[in-house]
């Protein structure tokens, strides 16, 4: 589907809101490269992993969940708990006694000890003309396998031979399922997902024998197939598009309804990805006593249901946090995207192996002069007071002592004048002689309102200059800030002027309306050179974001914003904005080295607005400890053992007690055992720092429906 609500359309359309263009030039020289026939999928830029399933195959494999974040994709569910496990000694012990009571009793009876009374259905059963023939004599053996095969299965159930078995044979015990796997589709059937059951439903045969032909042919990959069936999702929502979506269809066959930059796939996939359950698979719960029974060796993934509650990842340099949660991530919401599901906007610095620029719509490398695209700092808005809270936030959100609501008042009393006498808010430079009060800019602007007659604003502009310089002023603090983006770097870099005429200026607005569309944006900040400037900017974003994400006006994509650092980026609002995004139907994804890069008071907050925390390994106590309290405690049974020496009494009891204690050099003891039900923590602070081994983590989940998983101790596969 088009972000304009259409079909497959080639007409030419005015861009709406929030659109980004797509940089222009000329064709490059040289024969065109070598690409797919028409109407195939685009060839994958990398090997695959190994034989996978066709795309029929794919979609026919059944999906059941049991609990928030398991991989859904063929899994089978466990038991909730634990079956009691008898020691192999007691089995083995306890099947040699079944076995010799077993014939024991085989003897006696075979022997007549017993009686003949295990024969009188023989002797009813048969007629007496049998008597001496062969017939009897068959009949006979036949009672006396029934009679022993009798014996075998009751005291082999007695002795539990079955479990025994098992357990030599296997490495483990058979795990109980706790429920059924949902039935295999098959193929052709009514509920065959590869032959679009639903078009078929609404009468449209034709297109679904086109599309079911597109799949069989290897035509078609999963990225096609969410797209269309998204496609058609939106049309039963709104039926006046279904005339568009069954020409596009017709006409375009697996590329109908493709998304805007044209591209039916990632240049490279790093993960693994169930694009019919919006699922990234992220590790293996290990299997251990630390993780719940029913989650141990189950596959873990991540999807917009658990991400919608956003998470917060800790980890030290190098435990993995970018190249094992936020390139599969990040990744799984690309595809997505070009699904038609969600919009994914990830910032992190510049060089950070976040994918090629080709997987993205939009690339803004700030500082940068080769950068297609600018950003724009007031965010599209052209409310003067928004866009002051927005910036007041980014510029003194982290500085203690200072009042972001005074701070977004002295901005709106320079932004609004500013924009009632030039039709555009300030740039970088402009902004920073406004709050430094030179003379030339604010007589500038004076004569440009008093010309305009905007009294209103002449009033507020009056109003700055006479609170500039007083104790509790914010304009130097925020003048100062400012000053960090009025670099050499930056020269040119923040373009306002709509009416630039270069060309050059392509600033990518972070609007409501940019969220309505399924956007790949990637941000680079220039953390090496101007780190204070890339915290500024990481501030604006997450402000921004979190106000345009609340006010869209269709929240039907699942929009979402990824740091790859988080570090000195959040601030009390923003902190208070995360806990409103999964209502509406955002999230975000935040990664810090150390909690210490947030502020004391808005660590505990922080842990308590986030739904999903991750602990990578090598985090420290002190953080291990603000874990450990967000996680709580939970009820365990612990066993107590208590060992006595016997004394005895008797001289002979006495002797071989001595004996036995000469032989092994142990008294001889009994032991006390004592079962007790205990509060302890699910993962204390030391487990966190000095139990969770490399490549492994530890993450909590919790769905936008209010579904919990328990911590779980994962490890993590290894992406490139």
């Amino acid at each position: 589907m088009d972000t304009d609500g259409t079909y497959g359309t080639d007409e030419k359309r005015p861009p709406r809101a929030g659109h980004v263009p797509r940089p222009a030039g000329p064709p490059p020289a040289g024969p065109p490269p070598a690409g797919p026939p028409s109407g195939l999928p685009p060839k994958p830029a990398h090997a695959p992993a190994g034989p996978g399933p066709s795309l029929a195959d794919w979609l026919r494999t059944p999906r059941s969940s049991d609990g928030p974040g398991v991989w859904t994709y063929g899994h089978v569910p466990r038991a909730a708990e634990e079956p009691e496990r008898t020691p192999t000694r007691q089995l083995i012990s306890g099947a040699l006694i079944a076995l010799l009571a077993g014939l024991l009793l085989w003897s006696l009876l075979w022997n007549g000890y017993l009686g003949g009374f295990w024969l009188w259905p023989l002797y009813m059963f048969t007629p007496d003309s049998w008597a001496g023939k062969l017939p009897s004599v068959v009949a006979s053996y036949i009672w006396y396998a029934l009679v022993g095969a009798a014996l075998v299965v009751g005291f082999g159930r007695l002795g539990r031979w079955p479990e025994l078995a098992r357990r030599m044979l296997r490495s483990r015990p058979v795990r109980a399922v706790q429920a059924a796997v949902p039935a295999r589709p098959e193929e052709g059937g009514p509920d065959d997902p590869a032959a679009w059951p639903q078009l078929r439903g609404a009468g449209l045969g034709e297109l679904a024998d086109r599309l079911g032909a597109e799949a069989g042919s290897g035509r078609m990959n999963d990225v096609d197939y969410a797209r269309i069936r998204r496609a058609w999702e939106s049309v039963r929502a709104e039926p006046s598009r279904a005339v568009a979506f069954a020409d596009s269809v017709r006409d375009k066959g697996a590329g109908a309804c493709v998304h805007p930059s044209g591209a039916r796939d990632l240049p490279v996939r790093a993960a693994r990805h169930d694009l019919l359950a919006r699922q990234v698979l992220l590790g293996t719960v290990d299997d251990s006593a630390r993780n719940p029974y029913g989650r141990r060796g189950t596959r873990l993934a991540l999807d917009p249901a658990v991400l919608g509650t956003s998470l917060l990842a800790v980890g030290p340099s190098g435990a993995g946090k970018t190249r094992q949660l936020v390139r599969p991530v990040v990744e799984s919401l690309a595809l997505q995207a070009l699904a038609g599901q969600a919009a994914v906007i990830v910032v992190a610095a510049a060089g950070a192996q976040l994918g090629p620029d080709t997987a993205y719509d939009v690339v803004v490398r700030v500082g940068d002069p080769g950068s297609v695209h600018d950003l724009d700092l007031y965010g599209g808005t052209t409310d003067a007071d928004e866009a002051a809270t927005l910036l007041a936030e980014a510029f003194v959100g982290d500085v203690p002592g200072i009042e972001v609501r005074r701070a977004a008042t002295a901005l709106a009393q320079l932004l609004g004048p500013f924009r009632a006498a030039y039709g555009r808010f300030p740039a970088v430079p402009e902004l920073r002689e406004l709050l430094d009060q030179v003379p030339g800019a604010l007589g500038g602007l004076r004569t440009a309102l008093e010309d305009a007659g905007a009294q209103v604003m002449l009033r507020e502009l009056d109003a700055r200059e006479r609170q500039h310089g007083a104790h509790d002023d914010p304009g130097p603090a925020l003048a100062d800030r400012v000053a960090l983006l009025d670099r050499p770097a930056f020269a040119g870099f923040f373009n306002v002027d709509a009416s630039d005429a270069t060309g050059q200026g392509r600033p990518f607005s972070l609007s409501p309306g940019a969220l309505e569309h399924p956007l790949r944006v990637r941000v680079d900040l220039p953390e090496r050179g101007h780190a204070d400037a890339s915290r500024i900017l990481a501030r604006l974003l997450l402000a921004q974001f979190n106000a345009c994400a609340a006010a869209r006006a269709d929240r039907s994509l699942f929009a979402f914003l990824a740091f790859d650092d988080a570090s000195h980026t959040l601030t009390p609002q923003t902190v208070r904005g995360l806990q409103r995004l999964r209502s509406a139907n955002a999230g975000v994804l935040l990664t810090l080295r150390t909690l210490d890069d947030v502020p004391e008071a808005l660590r505990t907050p922080l842990l308590g607005a986030v739904g999903c925390r991750m602990a990578f390994s090598g985090v420290t106590t002190w953080d291990g400890k603000r874990f450990a309290e967000a996680w709580g405690t939970e009820w365990v049974e612990t066993r107590d053992v208590t060992h006595r020496t016997v004394f005895a009494d008797q001289p002979l009891t006495r002797a071989i007690h001595a004996f036995r204690k000469l032989v092994t050099g142990k008294a001889v003891t009994t032991d006390a055992v004592t079962v007790r039900q205990v509060e302890r923590e699910r993962w204390s602070a030391s487990e966190l720092a000095h139990a969770v081994p490399p490549g492994y983590a530890v993450l909590s989940l919790t769905s936008v429906k209010g579904e919990r998983a328990a911590p779980l101790l994962v490890r993590l596969l290894a992406t490139g």
